[in-house]
């Protein structure tokens, strides 16, 4: 892989167009291998040898639902944890991925303000991140940036938002495959949980950006105006590798 090639397919996860932002919390840890992390292309290798992610998704009915963090308080339906997000709860066996003879069911997937990961030190206005496990109890997850665009089914997940103390939304027959980009290129690391109790051995696999409405990423962010992502925690000598689709 030449060069220039490598670039072709770096640039559109790290430099191409991220927003400059300042949100996130400041949780920092002890523990060496934390999530998320600011990927600097001096970080990343490439590595076409890797096993690829086999990605089998289907269609599923979904429940969007609000995420609380803090039932305990008697004022938390009008308040705003910094680990609270919109979830959509997928149906058992309509959506998998397979990594080296592996199988990682998904369980759901929920979004983040502004992105969680970092390129460069710059930030997409969501991010969304679809959550796998294996039988052995093994996390994969999936992280998508989003971007403000053309609309895109992603738009359909977040078209009502759930609320706080309430009821959740229900999406019937959704297409789980065209929530991801056509290009299934990763670049990927071991990392950790982004809440607590911020478990460690997670897999990270970090896709090409989707699209969202202006619409929509106002929405989102109308409702965690504080935003609800973990800033970038130390790389701690780990390596991002790029592996791009064939």
């Amino acid at each position: 892989m030449t060069r220039s090639r490598l670039a072709a397919f770096v640039v559109p996860l790290t430099l191409a167009g991220f927003l400059l932002t300042a949100g996130g919390t400041t949780a920092q840890s002890r523990q060496p291998s934390q999530s998320p992390v600011d990927i600097s292309p001096g970080a990343i290798r490439f590595d076409p040898t890797l096993p690829r992610l086999e990605v089998s998704y289907g269609h599923s009915d979904l429940d969007l639902e609000y995420i609380r963090k803090d039932t305990a308080d008697s004022n938390g339906c009008g308040t705003r944890n910094h680990e609270e997000t919109e979830e959509a709860v997928v149906r058992p066996g309509t959506g998998h991925v397979t990594l080296a003879g592996v199988r990682y069911e998904l369980e759901q997937f929920h979004f983040h303000t502004p992105s969680e990961h970092r390129f460069a030190g710059r930030a997409d206005p969501l991010e969304m991140h679809f959550v796998h496990r294996s039988a052995a109890g093994k996390l994969l997850v999936i992280g998508v940036p989003l971007r403000a665009g053309a609309a895109s089914p992603v738009d359909r997940v977040l078209a009502e938002l759930a609320p706080e103390c309430g009821g959740t939304v229900a999406l019937a027959d959704f297409d789980l495959n065209t929530l991801l980009p056509r290009d299934r290129g990763t670049l990927r690391y071991n990392g950790s949980l982004t809440t607590a109790p911020f478990t460690e051995g997670v897999q990270w696999f970090l896709m090409a950006e989707r699209t969202v409405s202006p619409a929509t990423i106002a929405r989102f962010q109308g409702l965690f105006g504080d935003g609800n992502a973990r800033s970038p925690q130390p790389l701690n000598g780990r390596r991002i590798t790029a592996v791009p689709q064939i």
